[in-house]
């Protein structure tokens, strides 16, 4: 599955954060989930979704090699990570979080979560094969 990303229906309400932080740290604290939203106001007046859109950068910058892509989607094997945080720094989005409780990187894994509880279809799942943003 992939995501797509509607900025022009975004009201910024959070709700795709919850689910991201709920369902991937069994948390209610939105500033664990793995995507951002920011408000671009006054102008041009509208939210943009910032998304982890599998580019492989932060697979790039790992010293260790320890983020690998299965199925399209690059996954964080931390058995091998390091936790030095390279791919954080790498990561075009600022969308990859240091974990709390044991200093661990994460990254979105497509898990789809925040698009089936967006009230306004500003993040939908989709069977394409890229990732694409529409507005």
């Amino acid at each position: 599955m992939n995501m797509l990303l509607n900025h022009e229906n975004c009201s910024g309400c959070g709700v795709c954060k919850l689910a991201c932080s709920i369902n991937n740290f069994k948390q209610v604290t939105p500033s664990m989930a793995m995507l951002r939203i920011e408000g671009l106001f006054p102008a041009p007046g509208h939210y943009q979704i910032h998304f982890c859109d599998q580019c492989g950068l932060c697979a790039q910058a790992c010293p260790v090699e320890a983020i690998i892509i299965e199925d399209g989607i690059y996954r964080i094997n931390e058995d091998e990570c390091t936790a030095c945080h390279e791919c954080i720094d790498a990561c075009p989005h600022s969308v990859m979080i240091i974990k709390d409780k044991d200093d661990m990187p994460a990254k979105c894994i497509l898990c789809g979560e925040c698009a089936i509880v967006c009230p306004r279809e500003a993040i939908i799942l989709s069977k394409e094969k890229n990732l694409k943003e529409y507005s």
